[in-house]
């Protein structure tokens, strides 16, 4: 158990690291490396439990920063769609939703890669549209912001109140995430997969990842740290 232990919780340092220097991104990190040795759905909550820990302090702040009707139509789009990724969490086969997650962290780290971003009109109805595929994107597997992050990247906002939308969206949909799995019964929180554990190197992550950026070359870091997540989808897809 030791060395299971150490090694999650050397995972939940580079997912806090990453999210300390890019304000997301955590869960990219975390779902599909520790899905290479344990079942999504056993991995999902506890990544859901980290990211809304992590949320928590910032929230107060973020809330007096976040534009109020962006936060609102996103949380409720997503939270509407949370039961259809929930289900496909619990009813696909370990292997096939593992490939799946490695596939759509791939898909989105190569989009960050690019540097690609929406340049088209931002309408409430887009917007929405938007939240509800990472609300089914949440539930399945515990990776619910990228999407977001692309898409609210393009508008004229500054990065501050960019962040403070994803800090408040974060925090609401991993706890609707989390009530949602704990009606099927489906949180099993033990082990070295144990939140309690993890949130200690998690914090640690984070903290160092916020005291990085802008004191380096946070785009050096950011680009290896993609890079890292690529490889670890390329062998999740191929196992």
């Amino acid at each position: 158990m030791d060395w299971q232990w150490l090694a999650v919780a050397g995972v939940a340092a580079l997912g806090g690291l990453m999210r300390g220097l890019t304000g997301f991104g955590g869960a990219m990190v975390m779902t599909p490396m520790l899905s290479l040795a344990y079942a999504p759905r056993r991995v999902v909550p506890s990544v859901m439990l980290l990211e809304a820990f992590i949320a928590a302090p910032m929230l107060v702040p973020a809330l007096r920063t976040a534009q109020r009707r962006v936060v609102l139509v996103t949380c409720l789009a997503a939270v509407a769609t949370l039961p259809l990724g929930a289900f496909v969490l619990l009813h696909t086969p370990a292997q096939a939703l593992r490939r799946g997650i490695a596939a759509v962290v791939m898909g989105f780290s190569l989009l960050l890669l690019c540097g690609v971003r929406y340049r088209g009109p931002r309408p409430m109805a887009l917007t929405a549209a938007v939240a509800a595929v990472c609300g089914v994107l949440l539930g399945a597997s515990g990776i619910g912001g990228p999407p977001l992050v692309v898409y609210l990247l393009s508008g004229p906002e500054p990065i501050a109140v960019t962040r403070a939308n994803m800090t408040v969206y974060a925090s609401v949909i991993s706890v609707a995430g989390l009530c949602l799995l704990w009606l099927h019964g489906a949180l099993q929180l033990g082990g070295a997969l144990s939140p309690w554990l993890m949130a200690p190197a998690y914090a640690a992550g984070v903290l160092l990842g916020t005291h990085l950026h802008g004191r380096t070359r946070e785009d050096a870091l950011r680009r290896v740290a993609v890079l890292m997540l690529i490889a670890v989808c390329a062998v999740a897809l191929l196992r």
